[in-house]
């Protein structure tokens, strides 16, 4: 098969495979699944700049999906106003006081000779401001927390347009990669690996319990939408018209409506990004990004600065996961810390990028819209294969009643198998790096 129709046969699949759900399901189910799968096709592109240009294993993603999602709380919440007069006072103090510290800090080991006597300084001014912002910090704290905990406890946001949060998200997940990078991209490829998955566990943890910043644990409910509402939708005249004309049902028709809504957004975000990835492949800078991938050694001889490359990858990848995170909080309307764990925004993310074929981009996006239906759609399918298994078994069979139970794990068995398929028979993924020469 030539390379042209190769990924043409691929998506068309994809394409036949969201048509049998929505004629055998719903529509409403289908544009479901779609919408997920561009948000993780976006977070697929993000870790396959990281993976598939320059060769880092970053498996911290969910950190970074967590602090784009948390840049919708603080983008879209209207500020709480009783929160700010009892707390914001001291929570400002706090944040001067550790800008002081960055500065002495700083202005003192410049003006002080290398050694012992320098580092002693630094870690006493340190201490210091470390103890002077917690004085001011912890009253903060606990007066925001103890303004009407069950509704709000916390400071809001910034009150804007929740579309903003996008780029907030990511230049805040950029933000958390470059201090990341600064401080672990010297180390071994395997320990810089697992140094990204601590630190991604660290974040979710200061997010779960950071009450004041997002309600920790309580979650945050209600953010604005860039769409209309359902309730709104059936109560204008253009929409029941619209419907009329149609022949359709008003109340399915508005969530259907708003579903292609956001698979408008989210494919345009996608699109523009593809659109980026792919000219920055294409140039200097992707063909040097690759070098330093397949030799960092010889490109290191070359003249690169092989460290300095791979922060940069590492901050725009992970600004692309969290740019991902802040859409996936848009489309479900709320932030919860206690939803994000490594197998979903870690390691299924790393199975789309291998399937769909690392260092293609158009690779990564298939890989997502392929892994994320199988992800969604093995259960209900293995649902019913078991009950055709035991059709013939009394319903309160022990044996039936196990296998029905154990339903929900064919997702996790159908995808080992598919990875498994996928490494043994196009271990460079179902659409392989093109490499021009």
């Amino acid at each position: 098969m030539s390379s042209l129709p190769r990924p043409l046969f691929l998506f068309a699949g994809v394409v036949l495979a969201f048509t049998a759900v929505g004629f055998g399901q719903s529509w409403g189910v289908s544009l479901s699944i779609v919408n997920l799968c561009l948000i993780s096709a976006v977070m697929a592109l993000g870790l396959n700049m990281q993976w598939g240009y320059a060769g880092l294993i970053n498996l911290g993603s969910m950190g970074f999906a967590a602090l784009g999602g948390l840049a919708g709380v603080l983008v879209s919440k209207a500020p709480v106003a009783e929160s700010w007069s009892v707390g914001g006072g001291n929570l400002g103090l706090s944040v001067l006081m550790v800008i002081a510290t960055v500065i002495v800090a700083l202005v003192g080991r410049r003006f002080m000779a290398r050694g012992a006597l320098r580092n002693i300084v630094t870690a006493l001014i340190i201490l210091v401001g470390y103890f002077l912002a917690r004085a001011f910090f912890d009253p903060a704290v606990e007066a925001i927390e103890s303004v009407d905990g069950a509704k709000t406890g916390y400071l809001g946001g910034a009150g804007m347009p929740i579309i903003f949060s996008w780029i907030v998200g990511g230049a805040f997940a950029g933000a958390a990669a470059w201090i990341i990078g600064k401080i672990a991209l010297g180390l071994r490829t395997d320990y810089f690996a697992i140094a990204t998955l601590g630190i991604s566990e660290i974040i979710l943890a200061v997010i779960k319990n950071e009450d004041w910043l997002s309600r920790g644990v309580k979650n945050v409910t209600g953010l604005s939408r860039p769409v209309p509402y359902e309730i709104d939708l059936q109560t204008s005249p253009w929409f029941l018209d619209l419907m009329t004309w149609l022949g359709g049902d008003p109340v399915s028709g508005s969530t259907i409506f708003v579903k292609l809504c956001y698979a408008v957004l989210f494919i345009g975000v996608l699109l523009i990004l593809i659109w980026l990835l792919e000219r920055a492949l294409n140039s200097p800078w992707g063909r040097m990004m690759r070098a330093i991938r397949d030799n960092e050694h010889a490109a290191e001889a070359m003249g690169k600065n092989v460290t300095r490359r791979h922060l940069q990858i590492f901050v725009l990848g992970a600004a692309v996961v969290g740019v991902a995170g802040a859409m996936l909080t848009t489309l479900d309307g709320q932030f919860t810390p206690g939803s994000y764990n490594p197998l979903r925004f870690t390691f299924v993310i790393w199975v789309m990028v291998i399937v769909g074929g690392s260092g293609n981009n158009w690779g990564s996006v298939l890989g997502a819209f392929i892994i994320w239906f199988i992800w969604i759609e093995a259960e209900p399918a293995g649902l019913w294969l078991m009950n055709l298994v035991t059709t013939g078994l009394d319903e309160s069979d022990p044996l039936r009643l196990h296998l029905l139970r154990s339903a929900p794990h064919m997702r996790v068995i159908v995808m080992g198998l598919v990875l498994l398929l996928v490494l043994r028979f196009s271990p460079k993924g179902l659409m392989p790096e093109v490499r021009r020469r």
